[in-house]
């Protein structure tokens, strides 16, 4: 499974066991102890999915999702929890997480309730990203518009998926550098010129651009229909 996961537990016991237990079932899979460092990674990348446990030091696993969801972020949120009362279920969901699972649990439950989530969120097409025309599958990396494949380098594979990822909506210049550099842009003209190049082959040789530049804010991609 392409779509990457974010497991977050202070317990490296039981994130070890998550962590070996999803990667044999065939997920690609992320960790951290830490709270903080969980909400700098969910807001500087995009993953499918969030593990997330209530009980972490510092910044507990609610006021993450409350955070998350107060940005607009609207990953998928697994709650893990060592309380299993209704008031504390009843909050989680409260505050957006999408369900709930009380400590101890069977990494079977584990890995049915991410599967059931996942393909809620994403469908039975999880491999595919879709936006009017124009297909990415995720698994071989390939895309096509309007039936025709077209070929993107490594750079421009990942700038789209991004995209994407995110369509209908606007992606920071920021975001972007640090999704294809990790923050480290090889110089100030790159993402704009890698961007140009995937306008040449996405929208360039069909009749209606999808890829649309918002000054000052960024850049998002929308279905024909989606454009004003």
């Amino acid at each position: 499974m392409f779509f990457p996961i974010l497991v977050v537990d202070d317990n490296l016991e039981i994130l070890s066991n998550i962590r070996d237990y999803l990667v044999l079932k065939g997920y690609n899979v992320e960790t951290t102890p830490s709270g903080a460092e969980a909400l700098k990674r969910l807001n500087s990348r995009s993953y499918s999915l969030c593990v997330l446990d209530i009980g972490l030091p510092v910044i507990d696993g609610l006021s993450i999702c409350q955070t998350l969801r107060k940005q607009h972020n609207n990953v998928p949120i697994l709650m893990l929890t060592a309380r299993d009362s209704i008031d504390d279920r009843v909050r989680g969901l409260e505050v957006g997480a999408d369900d709930y699972l009380a400590k101890p649990f069977a990494l079977r439950e584990l890995t049915a309730r991410i599967d059931a989530l996942l393909r809620r969120t994403y469908g039975d097409n999880r491999n595919l990203l879709q936006v009017g025309d124009l297909v990415m599958n995720l698994q071989t990396l390939t895309v096509k518009r309007a039936g025709r494949e077209i070929k993107l380098n490594p750079i421009g594979l990942a700038i789209l998926r991004e995209l994407m990822l995110k369509s209908p909506g606007i992606v920071s210049r920021s975001h972007l550098e640090t999704v294809v550099w990790n923050g480290s842009v090889p110089d100030s003209d790159s993402l704009r010129t890698n961007i140009y190049l995937l306008r040449q082959s996405v929208d360039k040789p069909f009749d209606t651009a999808l890829i649309k530049t918002h000054p000052s804010l960024g850049w998002s991609i929308c279905g024909n229909q989606d454009h004003a």
